[in-house]
């Protein structure tokens, strides 16, 4: 009897040490598991965090990559005031960033069918400023991966086509008299200079004539100034028209002009002033309800026959005006040593 009992006893001792042997086998394998998924999720978010450093890094030369391209761009398209040439350095730059079949400047979306034919599968960007619209590019060939890259090329452009219209306006402003839209007095005599210049050294002709309104202060007495001021504009438009491109005509001072004629002798010049004479003359000028009349007085002066330095030619033109004038006005008078010839 107590053999048996001893031998249970030693039995169930043996099942108890089996039982927590295997209890804690099956501990250590879960700690071993565990272990293995901790490792796992931390490699996993080594992973993760690679590849979001990846993503940022990408991002960065992107944006790094498209901060250059704008720069060089806008280095490109700087180097000149001229549209035409922006535009060619902007396709230039264009076709080295991105694949096109073709890409135009043009002033305004085409609104007729026979000037629409010709943009058939082109799409139209506008290029414009906050306040204003400068034009369009028209393009085709550009994939839909490569809108986003070419709209931001595309306004870098449209700040520089902005910034050369600020620039020609104030060059114009410069240059231009903002009453008559003639040369100012300045840029008359820059252009004078080389005109003259070029006149010495090739043994050329060049006559200028000085212009005056006729009793123009009468006129702003009695009609005022706006319509004094319409009368200098069409005196100026008159005298325009009267002339050629090649001849340069400029607002002197008050209600005085002055004309360059490059390569004209005296007789063609007088002839040049008395077509003007005639032509503000023979105009009624309508502001308002007011209609009048207005005549000119011109003085002549030719290189090198009256003069062989241009301040002298100047005075020589200035003294024939007022010799037109004390003759009666309404005349053209050309300068000579003894006296003053009429046209």
């Amino acid at each position: 009897m107590h053999f048996y009992i001893m031998f249970f006893l030693m039995l169930a001792f043996v099942a108890a040490v089996v039982y927590f042997a295997k209890v804690a086998v099956l501990e250590f394998e879960q700690k071993a598991d565990d272990d293995v998924f901790r490792v796992k999720r931390s490699y996993l978010g080594i992973i993760h965090d690679k590849d979001q450093l990846a993503a940022e890094k990408k991002r960065l030369q992107d944006e790094a990559d498209r901060i250059f391209n704008l720069y060089a761009l806008t280095l490109e398209i700087t180097k000149t005031f001229d549209e035409n040439g922006a535009f060619q350095a902007f396709r230039d730059h264009l076709s080295r960033q991105i694949n096109f079949t073709d890409c135009r400047l043009i002033e305004r979306y085409p609104d007729d069918m026979n000037d629409f034919s010709s943009f058939k599968g082109y799409k139209f960007f506008p290029l414009k400023t906050k306040k204003m619209v400068l034009g369009e590019l028209a393009y085709k060939g550009i994939s839909e991966k490569d809108e986003d890259s070419f709209a931001v090329l595309a306004h870098q452009f449209a700040l520089a086509l902005r910034r050369i219209r600020l620039y020609k306006d104030v060059e114009n402003m410069a240059v231009t008299d903002s009453l008559t839209r003639l040369h100012t007095r300045r840029h008359m005599m820059d252009r004078f200079e080389e005109e003259f210049s070029r006149a010495r050294s090739r043994g050329m002709a060049l006559s200028v004539l000085m212009m005056d309104v006729d009793f123009f202060k009468r006129v702003n007495d009695q009609y005022g100034h706006l319509t004094g001021d319409q009368v200098l504009r069409e005196v100026a438009r008159l005298t325009t028209q009267s002339t050629r491109e090649i001849d340069i005509v400029a607002r002197y001072g008050g209600e005085e002009f002055c004309v360059i004629l490059p390569d004209t002798d005296k007789p063609g010049a007088l002839v040049v002033a008395e077509r003007i004479r005639t032509a503000v003359n023979g105009q009624k000028i309508r502001v308002y309800d007011t209609a009048l009349s207005v005549s000119v007085s011109v003085g002549v002066a030719t290189f090198s026959e009256d003069a062989h330095q241009m301040d002298e030619l100047v005075d020589k033109a200035d003294w024939a005006l007022f010799r037109a004038k004390k003759l009666g006005r309404n005349r053209v008078v050309g300068f000579s040593v003894y006296g003053e010839q009429e046209a």
